[in-house]
């Protein structure tokens, strides 16, 4: 009996029939890319399984082994576990870096965890390369010596005896590659001898690598940080360069360059002093340094915008642009001919200062030699900066005149002062609006060094003569219009102890107050001594002036001073 449509009701074809009793089949061509998904997701779940249940701590002592001999120090593990996503490697826990018993016992390296990729290439050969060793958050104990010497001096060396092929390097050689070594979250400490200091760099992300068979390069960016006091935010420390291969450490050539920028004057202050200095402002600092770690040529550039200090804000910040060139030598302990300008040289704008000078041991500064001079300094310019170092000079006082003079500082005799030389003023005015046109000053004004009392003449015959030491800074006369006929003479002295003034001749009370207040550090006390039964017009005054360091000022009128009774024989 013939099967029916039961739509159409119409009978159905044979062919029709077993199409519908046949069920629909898959072509070969999707059957197959079903297969290879299902073994590639085979293949990762294995990858992501199985590895907890793979056992490579067997391994562990001979991957510590291989390490120690390449640091030449020896090295600890706790675990080794083995990775294959997203590329094969192990990871190390608790990686230890044992220190040089001659550097104290706390280790070099601690890591909680160390990556090790393995390169692929070399899975098929019998020498196993890693192309990344990666640390996370470690800490590194960096020991520098009183004789001079680092903990990772023999690190170093060690390494530059070990043939390494350049980190890039595409095929296998003779030679392994040596692996992109970083580390992300570091801490740098320093200890000096066996005390840890309190200076190190944070957050650090280090990266070392060989670009050349012959040279490694590095790269470093860190914060500064001090443990031992608050300090928030001291700007971002940066170092990159290039170190070659050589028998020692101070032959080692080097082509580095380091950036310390962004860094805020008070926050720099706590970390270099451990205090807050009371500066405010913005520092950034770069050096290059090129030739060997014993003898290279060094280029430094300071930058200090907005400098003043914490307690006030001055209508115009000081703005600093230094520039230094010299020698360094001694592994960076002693730098020579030093060569510092301000402005840079080539600058378009007059030179201000010039620094010259050596400094033979880092850790000694009193043994350095300098000399700090001038070729003309406009006295606006004096002002202007003694206006960003006090809040007392008032807005409206104007000077002229330019400074020209050198001082210099040399190592001393106990007790003497370790600065000499001398400054002089030339066509010095200082006009105080409030008590007329006319300058308070009138003439050059000269400070120099005076040296100590001789030796005893019969003293001097059995020793060999001593270069004359300097006990103090002399203020020769300087001449002041005060609105007498005359004019009134000012001198001066500072040494160790403190400074002293003499100030006579005819002055009235209006000019000298307005004196007082274009000089406040020099007027500090002056109107407790002044008579108030004087006249408005000029009268004659004999002052002297007293103030140690870190002291109020007095002021004495030794014109009232009884004579001194006469002797009788």
């Amino acid at each position: 009996m013939q099967e029916t449509d039961p739509t159409f009701e119409r009978p159905l074809d044979p062919s029709e029939a077993a199409d519908v009793d046949t069920t629909p089949s898959l072509s070969t061509h999707t059957l197959r890319r079903l297969l290879y998904l299902a073994f590639a997701v085979l293949a990762v779940m294995l990858l992501i399984l199985l590895p907890p249940y793979i056992s490579v701590n067997r391994y562990q002592h001979r991957i510590a082994t291989s390490i120690g001999n390449s640091l030449g120090r020896p090295v600890h593990l706790d675990r080794v576990s083995l990775n294959l996503l997203p590329l094969p490697g192990f990871t190390l826990d608790n990686f230890v870096v044992d220190e040089d018993p001659a550097f104290g016992y706390e280790p070099v390296i601690r890591a909680n965890s160390v990556r090790a990729t393995l390169r692929l290439s070399s899975l098929w050969r019998r020498r196993v390369e890693f192309s990344t060793i990666s640390f996370t958050e470690p800490s590194v104990n960096l020991v520098h010596l009183s004789n001079g010497k680092w903990n990772l001096e023999s690190i170093l060396l060690h390494a530059a005896h070990i043939d390494a092929a350049p980190t890039a390097q595409k095929t296998s050689g003779s030679a392994p590659r040596f692996p992109y070594i970083e580390a992300t979250g570091a801490r740098l400490n320093l200890k000096l001898d066996r005390e840890k200091s309190p200076i190190s760099l944070t957050d650090a992300d280090f990266a070392l690598w060989l670009p050349d068979p012959q040279q490694w390069h590095l790269r470093l960016s860190a914060h500064p940080a001090r443990t031992d006091t608050n300090v928030s935010d001291t700007g971002l420390f940066e170092l990159e360069g290039t170190l070659g291969r050589a028998a020692s450490l101070g032959q080692v050539p080097i082509i580095l360059r380091g950036t310390w920028r962004n860094a805020p004057l008070g926050e720099v202050s706590r970390f270099l002093l451990g205090r807050d200095a009371g500066l405010r402002g913005e520092m950034d600092l770069t050096a290059n340094a090129q030739g060997t770690v014993s003898n290279s040529l060094i280029q430094g550039h300071l930058r200090l915008t907005g400098v003043r200090r914490a307690d006030f804000v001055p209508a115009q910040p000081m703005d600093i642009d230094l520039q230094c060139l010299g020698t360094a030598t001694g592994d960076f302990h002693g730098f020579e001919d030093l060569r510092c300008s301000w402005p840079p040289a080539g600058s378009s704008d007059a030179p201000i200062l010039a620094l010259t000078g050596t400094l033979p041991d880092l850790r000694n500064p009193k043994s350095s030699s300098l000399q700090i001079g001038t070729p003309g300094l406009p006295a606006a310019t004096l002002l202007d900066w003694l206006r960003v170092a006090s809040s007392r000079v008032p807005a409206d006082i104007t000077a002229a005149g330019a400074l020209t003079g050198n001082i210099d500082y040399a190592p001393s005799p106990s007790g003497t002062l370790p600065w000499h030389g001398g400054l002089l003023l030339t066509n010095a005015s200082l006009i105080n609006p409030h008590a007329g046109p006319a300058s308070l000053v009138t003439g050059a004004v000269a400070l120099s060094s005076t040296t100590a009392t001789p030796p005893n003449p019969q003293q001097a015959k059995h020793h060999k003569p001593a270069p004359p030491a300097v006990d103090g800074f002399q203020l020769s006369a300087v001449s002041l219009a005060l609105g007498g006929k005359d004019p009134a003479t000012l001198e001066g002295r500072f040494d160790a102890n403190g400074c002293t003034f003499h100030l006579t001749g005819m002055a009235s009370p209006g000019r000298l107050m307005a004196l007082a207040t274009a000089l406040p550090q020099l007027g500090d006390g002056l109107t407790e001594v002044l008579p108030t039964n004087r006249a408005t017009g000029p009268y004659r005054i004999d002052l002297t002036a007293a103030r140690p360091w870190g002291q109020p000022q007095t002021w004495t009128d030794i014109s009232l001073r009884p004579p001194a009774p006469h002797s009788h024989r």
